[in-house]
């Protein structure tokens, strides 16, 4: 049985809910090693290709808050069964295109898909797990998202070499895997209507971790009124805002290091693995998030936001290998403690747990809108100041961004969106 602070659940549950974020990142990022090869395969404009990962991300948006509202109703798993349906179907689809237009449209039936099981990810795991428990899960669901992403861009690079160039996209038939766990779906405790015995199973439970030292870190009531239908939407935002700027500023790393290594006259593949460290280090402190917190304690949200000051400064003032690749090691290591303890806090904006899935659904647009506006940003404000080397100038963006984000953390740290509860860093006294 695996401990969550409420009821525990069998393994083949914990991983019914954990093998979902095995797919959720995977829509446009694992295809983006392939771009150049369908472009001379298909004979394809340069705008179609980039349609192909850049579409993806647009759809994913609606469909993530449309699945934050279906995650309402009362009976989950036809949602998230469907939604694996599609994304399987879509991976078996990929496999038989013949053209770009067809894989255009593939791909955004995949960013349906992926839209609708984006909340249920991180969802399931607010719903089932309480306390310290649910945030040492999130990191593992961050974990497991960012690994897949990254075994998948190499095993597309590698697969690429081969004969035939649909083979790649065999990548997203690891949806597989959590259709055939689904099964087990049906007891995860509150995912679909519940019994009185199990209602009491849970109330119960929830007695149990408040008396071991689990309750609510933040409880909605202590700093803002809830507003209407449960949320709290000033909670919300504030970590939409985090979050949209963490993104926005981290992610030049990936859009932007190819163009600097070719200014700089590097070898190409310098820029692939710079890219490879920033998402090696991003998924890291996913598997051993509760160590970070407990060395960081109180000033977490300081300590990763110094990390991306430092490493996004290397990018802007350094223009050496080494600082490159120091850079993006800091950078990814800031990011990936950010994320998990952001999804954690999401739990805490509703009184209603049936909107725990909406509200983080709300917090997870912030991630995809800043990855699909980041590129249209950073060129809009380029022609509007007459920048010249739009490259560099994202990173000095970006730095001036994160400064800013560090100084108001240092007056805000007590706040909702940057405090840590001491629960998660401290032992919990003995009896």
């Amino acid at each position: 049985m695996v401990k969550t602070g409420k009821v525990p659940i069998t393994m083949l549950t914990y991983l019914a809910i954990m093998s979902i974020s095995l797919i959720v990142n995977l829509p446009g990022l694992a295809v983006a090693p392939m771009e150049g090869k369908l472009k001379e395969i298909l004979h394809a404009p340069e705008l179609e290709v980039q349609l192909l990962t850049t579409l993806p991300n647009f759809i994913i948006i609606p469909f993530v808050l449309l699945s934050g509202k279906l995650s309402e109703a009362k009976h989950k798993i036809p949602i998230i069964v469907g939604a694996l349906i599609l994304y399987s179907g879509c991976a078996i689809w990929y496999l038989f295109a013949g053209d770009m237009t067809t894989l255009i449209v593939i791909s955004c039936l995949l960013g349906c898909g992926a839209g609708l099981l984006i909340p249920f990810s991180t969802g399931l795991i607010a719903e089932t797990f309480s306390g310290s428990y649910r945030m040492q899960q999130m990191g593992w669901q961050s974990g497991i998202s960012n690994s897949t992403v990254v075994i998948a861009t190499f095993a597309v690079g590698w697969l690429i070499q081969g004969r035939n160039w649909h083979l790649p996209f065999i990548v997203y038939l690891a949806a597989v895997i959590p259709l055939i766990f689904s099964l087990w779906l049906k007891n995860v405790p509150g995912i679909k209507t519940s019994s009185k015995q199990e209602q009491n199973m849970i109330s119960e439970g929830e007695e149990t971790s408040t008396v071991s030292g689990d309750t609510n870190p933040n409880p909605v009531e202590k700093e803002q009124p809830v507003k209407e239908k449960g949320f709290n939407m000033g909670r919300i935002w504030s970590l939409v805002g985090v979050y949209f700027l963490v993104t926005f500023t981290s992610i030049a790393i990936t859009n932007y290091s190819s163009q600097l290594t070719v200014q700089y006259g590097w070898p190409s593949n310098i820029a692939g693995d710079v890219t490879s460290v920033f998402f090696l280090l991003v998924l890291i402190p996913g598997y051993v998030l509760t160590w970070f917190v407990r060395r960081l304690r109180g000033g977490t949200f300081f300590w990763t936001a110094l990390m991306l000051v430092v490493g996004l400064g290397l990018f802007a003032f350094f223009p050496y290998k080494w600082a490159m690749f120091v850079g993006a090691g800091l950078t990814g290591l800031g990011y990936g403690i950010c994320q998990p303890m952001l999804y954690d806090k999401a739990s805490y904006t509703v009184a209603n747990p049936e909107k725990l899935t909406m509200a983080l659904a709300i917090v997870l647009t912030a991630n995809y809108l800043a990855i699909a506006i980041e590129p249209f940003i950073i060129s809009g404000l380029s022609d509007l100041f007459h920048i010249k080397n739009e490259n560099i100038f994202a990173f000095f963006l970006s730095f001036g961004l994160v400064v800013a984000y560090t100084i108001l953390i240092m007056f805000t740290r007590k706040s909702f969106a940057f405090s840590v509860e001491k629960s998660y860093y401290e032992e919990p006294p003995k009896n």
